[in-house]
């Protein structure tokens, strides 16, 4: 039993880099406490959410109990279906009041992505608030969206106060400002929940892997930062050796002993549990109660060699790209799959081979840098800074726009540029510029989680249209970067995953948005498979064989690439080590005397 859940307060609320097991856990506290007797809510606020998967129940967007486990509810904030209902809530007041002008005015400032975004956070404010909803549950517990997007929601209600305070006659993309004065009280209400180390324990889940204990340390000092200090830390899927003759099993046991070794400052004073590492994936109500022993399951498939399984190597995908001498790659995927590991192995490979490359992200938690780990000929590594880009916008604009104004009509240009949507339109503005840049040569893009990949499609989007509809230009004149995104020969977009039932799912529910979006994914990347990598001890050939119904969903059902890569003994950092990835490299070099 995990520690937090001996004496557990009302609110548990699960973050961490995506990938690191948060609704697993999650789902697994919750059954936990609901079998003790227990009345248990479990909510999702994840964009990317797959509670339905995972408890193998039908979940929905209303509290409803799960028909598997008696004491259980559970509810998904569907962002989008959030929106729709929070537009309508701002919209439907004022249709016979406004002029159709004004409205539309509305409507247009109502469709960015940060619409969502608030939408999905004011549905989660009521759940923490409102006693009527909640008051039937001994506990509430919280799959939350990735660290990044969890920490901006977090933050909001603060620069919707100042926002409030400086700009009391506007609107913006959150609605006018006179509806949100009406929220202010519940917002702070809620954020005063989580504050309170009485009523609320902030669950950070990691991996023991440097990036992301890394990742951990950042979200821990920045949740302190807002005041939430009831913090415990679970290290997720670590690994305990069975068989010491294999050198891979001897290569993962030690790489995790290392991480957990260096472990940064700001969690090692956490309350500590330790979840070690299951044979099998953690999907339905028999795997989620194993997760939660103090020892890994015992494998017991009876298999002695991992798989054969016949699919090309990344190299193989980069001979396919090489082809066209230059073009857009973006590589895509739910947070945790090592789209950053494949972007720099795509990236270093072209390189390598003498082709100009530029590697950047747009990805607000990025360690590109980290993963090339130095200097490569051909090679240029930035990233796209929504802070930096923010700031150069808003200078851009006070420069351009400001000229001439006086000092009120200055102080109101500089509110506006203070509205939330401003960082979103700078980092739109900044991947646009990438984006032109593959018509003379490599452009590879490490792009951010899921979520945040489809509000910056959507942003995209939302540019085409309004070009083409304020434009007097032919339209077949015009090229916009969606259309861009949209062109296969201008742009190949690589979908990574893991050989796990959860993120192959994710993974095809975002080939499903982007195929709505008019853009078909060139590839998928099946990232870290054991069965590519040749294990020898029986946990991990039964994790292998594990992966093989996963691996032929990716290539039967929904890709028309399929790569494989395996998980490497040594981690992926430095070009050389980028490079044998790539060529399906697996096993650490041979010692030398």
């Amino acid at each position: 039993m995990l520690s937090y859940l001996d004496t557990p307060n009302r609110h548990l609320f699960f973050t961490g880099k995506g990938g690191v097991g948060k609704t697993s856990l999650a789902c697994a506290s919750a059954v936990t406490l609901a079998e003790e007797g227990k009345r248990v809510l479990l909510v999702s606020t994840d964009p990317a959410s797959n509670l339905s998967e995972v408890l193998e129940a039908p979940i929905g967007d209303d509290v409803a109990p799960v028909a598997s486990v008696d004491n259980l509810s559970a509810l998904n904030i569907d962002p989008e279906a959030a929106a729709d209902a929070y537009r309508r809530r701002v919209l439907d007041p004022m249709m016979d009041v406004l002029p159709d002008d004004a409205i539309a005015r509305i409507e247009e400032q109502l469709s960015g992505a940060c619409t969502t975004e608030i939408a999905a956070f004011d549905k989660f404010t009521q759940l923490l608030t409102d006693p009527e909803r909640i008051g039937a549950f001994d506990h509430v517990v919280f799959d939350t969206a990735p660290t990044g997007h969890t920490l901006r929601l977090l933050e909001l209600p603060a620069a919707w106060s100042s926002f409030i305070e400086e700009n009391p006659e506007g609107a913006s993309c959150l609605g006018p400002v006179s509806g949100l004065e009406a929220q202010q009280e519940r917002y702070t209400e809620a954020v005063a929940a989580l504050n309170n180390a009485d009523r609320t324990t902030l669950v950070l889940v990691t991996r023991p892997e440097r990036s992301t204990l890394k990742e951990a340390a950042r979200s821990s000092q920045e949740l302190r930062d807002l005041g939430i200090t009831n913090q415990q830390l679970v290290v997720n899927g670590v690994f305990e050796a069975q068989d010491a003759s294999d050198p891979l099993a001897a290569a993962m046991e030690q790489r995790a002993d290392e991480a957990l070794d260096s472990m940064p400052p700001e969690l090692r004073d956490l309350p500590r549990d330790i979840v070690p590492l299951q044979r099998h994936n953690l999907v339905g109500l028999d795997a989620l109660r194993t997760l939660l022993q103090d020892t890994a399951d015992t494998p017991s498939n009876g298999a002695t060699a991992p798989p054969r399984i016949d699919l090309p190597h990344l190299t193989n995908l980069v001979d396919d790209l090489e082809a066209d001498g230059k073009g857009l790659v973006m590589v895509m995927g739910k947070g945790g799959v090592g789209k950053t590991t494949m972007a720099a192995a795509v990236a270093t490979e072209l390189a390598a081979r003498g082709h100009d490359v530029h590697l950047t992200t747009t990805d607000p938690a990025a360690h590109i840098s980290d993963a090339i780990a130095g200097e490569l000929a051909h090679l240029t590594v930035d990233r796209i800074d929504p802070k930096a880009e923010s700031k150069r916008y808003q200078e851009r604009v006070l420069r351009t726009k400001g000229k001439g104004l006086s000092d009120e009509e200055r102080q109101l240009l500089q509110e506006d540029l203070r509205s939330p949507c401003t960082q979103e339109v700078a980092v739109f503005q900044a991947f646009s510029r990438v984006v032109s840049k593959a018509s003379r040569q490599f452009v590879v893009v490490d792009t951010a989680p899921t979520g945040h990949t489809l509000l910056l499609l959507d942003t995209t989007g939302s540019y085409h249209r309004e070009v083409l509809r304020t434009s007097s230009i032919d339209e077949s004149r015009i090229t916009t970067p969606l259309m861009r995104l949209q062109d296969p020969d201008y742009t190949k977009m690589l979908l990574v995953t893991l050989p796990e039932t959860t993120p192959v799912l994710e993974a095809a529910h975002l080939q499903d948005d982007l195929k709505r979006a008019g853009i078909t994914p060139y590839a998928w990347i099946v990232n870290q498979s054991l069965a590519a990598a040749g294990p020898a001890d029986p946990l991990l050939v039964a994790r292998a064989h594990a992966e093989v119904p996963q691996i032929e969903a990716v290539r039967d059902r929904y890709a028309t690439r399929t790569v494989l890569a395996p998980w490497m003994a040594e981690e992926p950092v430095g070009a050389q080590r980028l490079r044998a990835l790539a060529a399906g490299e697996s096993q650490p070099a041979p010692a030398t005397a």
